[in-house]
């Protein structure tokens, strides 16, 4: 089975990685929410579309796989943000095991 090549100059978006965490509300009890991580360079490729009847109307998913260098915290369950844009992280992989980067299976949240 041949390597799988990454190309780590296309890593050109740059990304927040967060993680859901307990935060307190001031008011003696928490909300949970998301802190920051780490800034992070990343390779975001749209992979997926898909629209489902829901409700009253169509609800869109789209998928990207994000491929960051390899962390030992990345997990699911984690997010992306690029600006506005929100990318929850569904699975992680090394894609070729040389431990070098990670793909993260993510989907996009919308407004």
């Amino acid at each position: 089975m041949a390597l799988m090549e990454i190309d780590a100059g296309r890593l050109t978006a740059r990304l927040v990685l967060q993680r859901r965490e307990g935060i307190e509300d001031g008011q003696g009890g928490a909300v949970t929410g998301f802190v920051d991580l780490a800034r992070v360079w990343a390779l975001i490729e749209p992979r997926g579309f898909a629209e489902a009847e829901k409700g009253p109307g169509l609800v869109s998913t789209v998928t990207h796989h994000v491929t960051v260098r390899a962390r030992r915290d990345l997990v699911a369950g984690q997010r992306f943000l690029k600006g506005a844009r929100i990318f929850e992280i569904e699975a992680v992989r090394d894609p070729d095991e040389t431990g070098r980067f990670q793909v993260a299976l993510c989907r996009e949240v919308t407004g």
